[in-house]
């Protein structure tokens, strides 16, 4: 694989590790079974402990949480159920006294049916001046409202189902990429950007530090909004190559940035949740010249999994395959651009669970073993709540037990359509949005310590052994091996700046490359048994006599050639070369 030589400087995220908080599961401070603002507050030591540099803050804005939150009925204030916006200002001064920055999540492909601008765009009507904020369309020609095939189009939601929704009242169709409570806000309307980046404007008036943006390479659109492919086996047309990184987007981003950004105080990060981008298309994103986002969420990673009938149709995953997207990543990202480095997040299963092995015997091994790859890439590390505890999915049994408007949607269509409850339910185990969103395993008692009341979703069973208090306990916990990985990146430039070298690419069971620092010389070697039984592996030459910075076994034994790695052992090296 080509190497890239990286810049021995870079901007303050460079080296910043970010915390993720989904505030529904995170702490809860009234009893009421739902984490919220005063209970982040509360818990701030985690984060200091820890070492992070930003909290990034899941949407805390009003809702009628169809999806959890992330549809938004007012963008500039605080849900009751979180919180006041006095709570909010009281988080954002005692994070930022810890040396913390904080990013909100903005989300505006978007928004709530219950948002004023949409209510006004339904009731007044076509010819209303509210209309065109959002994608309004009649039913196809010589077809009548609400018969079968009438929508504008044959795209498919995400959330399953058609992606068009009917105003019976006004006779026309709205678009939704997700849940019918989602309509999609339209980006053609210089309106809309504008309303947009007031609000920006309010939120970093008010000093937050950024923003994490979703689904926003899903803002503009092919205005000629035509059909999609209808794969076999599926009822609706594929959309995305028509609302996926769309024509404007560059144009859009650019004048976010500068509408919003240019001028203001460096410090700020803006991260842009980008599902179907390319390597090619986040390099564009990303290159600090042209200044749209500072780095994007790639999904190239998470699909190495699915089978052809997607996201809940679990296959395999080959490390070899997952090696070489990482690695096109780091090497397409070296030059121009920045990678935001994850294993899980509130959408996504847990990682120890996923990536690793969640049994007993292997399971805190595991967990460093992923923390330690995904760490010493290059790139910003991004830790989901609980994910620096080795948290594991939820025991997910029968579909009672999940409360996901994507795993629900998605189990009502396809047991309709015939397919066997089982089947459908195995999927939504492995990667149900549900595993992610769990409460906060802060102790042993009855509710982990996240509510006295009744918690929103129950707590998994295992966090009378898998939790806060007992890992702090512990220097030899997941807990305290994520913090000694903060600390590493904190100190050692090879980490950030290095240029990066895949070692045995076609190993099935060895992750190794390695990062050298293009100014000092300084050469790291990462080392990484993903399995549980032993594995003897041929070392580059001269690492014999290479120091240990971190590793997951007690007991590291001097390198040797060969070198038998135990299960799920990680280990990373530092030796210094001739430039």
């Amino acid at each position: 694989m080509p190497a890239y030589e990286a810049d021995p400087t870079g901007p303050w995220w460079s080296d910043a590790v970010v915390y993720q908080i989904y505030p529904r599961s995170f702490a809860d401070s009234d009893a009421d079974g739902i984490g919220d603002v005063r209970g982040i507050i509360e818990r701030l030591d985690h984060l200091t402990m820890l070492g992070v540099d930003v909290l990034w803050l899941s949407p805390v804005y009003p809702s009628p949480q169809d999806d959890n939150g992330y549809d938004i009925s007012d963008y500039q204030a605080v849900d009751p159920l979180f919180g006041t916006l006095a709570d909010f200002d009281l988080l954002l001064e005692r994070v930022h006294e810890r040396g913390i920055k904080l990013i909100m999540d903005l989300v505006v492909n978007h928004t709530s049916d219950e948002h004023p601008w949409f209510t006004a765009s339904r009731d007044g009507g076509p010819e209303g001046p509210w209309r065109d904020w959002y994608i309004w369309r009649p039913p196809r020609e010589g077809m009548r409202p609400g018969e079968p095939g009438a929508e504008p189009n044959n795209w498919e939601s995400w959330f399953s189902g058609p992606a068009w929704t009917l105003d019976e009242a006004g006779g026309q169709y709205y678009l939704h990429t997700f849940s019918p409570k989602q309509p999609d806000l339209n980006w053609e309307n210089p309106a809309v950007r504008q309303a947009v980046h007031r609000m920006m404007h309010w939120w970093l008036d008010r000093g937050v530090d950024g923003f994490r943006m979703g689904v926003i390479n899903l803002i503009s659109k092919d205005p000629a909004l035509p059909d999609g492919i209808v794969y076999e086996g599926t009822r609706y047309g594929d959309g995305k190559p028509y609302f996926v990184g769309g024509p404007r987007l560059h144009e859009y981003l650019a004048e976010m940035h500068r509408e919003v950004f240019a001028g203001r105080p460096r410090g700020l990060l803006t991260v842009g949740e980008t599902p179907g981008v390319t390597v090619e298309e986040a390099r564009l994103l990303t290159d600090p010249a042209r200044r749209e986002l500072d780095m994007v969420f790639q999904f190239d990673h998470m699909s190495l999994d699915e089978g052809p009938g997607g996201k809940f149709d679990v296959w395999p995953l080959r490390l070899t395959e997952l090696k070489a997207t990482l690695g096109r990543w780091q090497t397409g990202l070296g030059e121009k651009g920045w990678n935001s480095l994850y294993w899980n997040n509130h959408d996504q299963p847990r990682a120890v669970s996923r990536f690793g092995d969640d049994n007993p015997p292997h399971r805190d091994r595991s967990a460093k073993l992923l923390a330690t790859v995904l760490h010493l890439h290059r790139g910003t590390p991004y830790i989901y709540q609980g994910e620096e505890l080795g948290m594991a999915n939820a025991p997910l049994v029968t579909i009672e037990d999940f409360r996901d408007i994507e795993s629900l949607h998605h189990h009502r269509d396809r047991t309709a359509r015939g397919h066997r409850e089982e089947d459908v339910l195995r999927g939504l185990r492995h990667r149900g949005r549900d595993n992610a969103r769990t409460p906060m395993q802060w102790d042993a008692t009855e509710h982990a310590g996240f509510t006295t009341g009744t918690p929103w979703l129950p707590v998994n069973p295992d966090h009378t052994t898998v939790n806060a208090e007992a890992q702090l306990a512990d220097p030899h916990s997941v807990f305290h091996f994520y913090r000694r990985l903060i600390a590493l990146r904190h100190t050692e430039p090879a980490i950030v700046h290095g240029d990066f070298h895949l070692v045995h690419p076609g190993h099935e069971q060895l992750y190794a490359f390695t990062r050298r620092h293009p100014a000092t010389g300084a050469e790291l070697l990462v080392l990484a048994n993903v399995g549980g039984s032993p594995l003897a592996v041929g070392l580059p030459g001269g690492w014999e006599h290479s120091e240990t910075l971190i590793a997951n076994v007690p007991a590291v034994s001097p390198l040797t050639t060969p070198y038998t790695l135990q299960p799920w052992e990680a280990r990373v090296q530092r030796r210094a070369v001739l430039l």
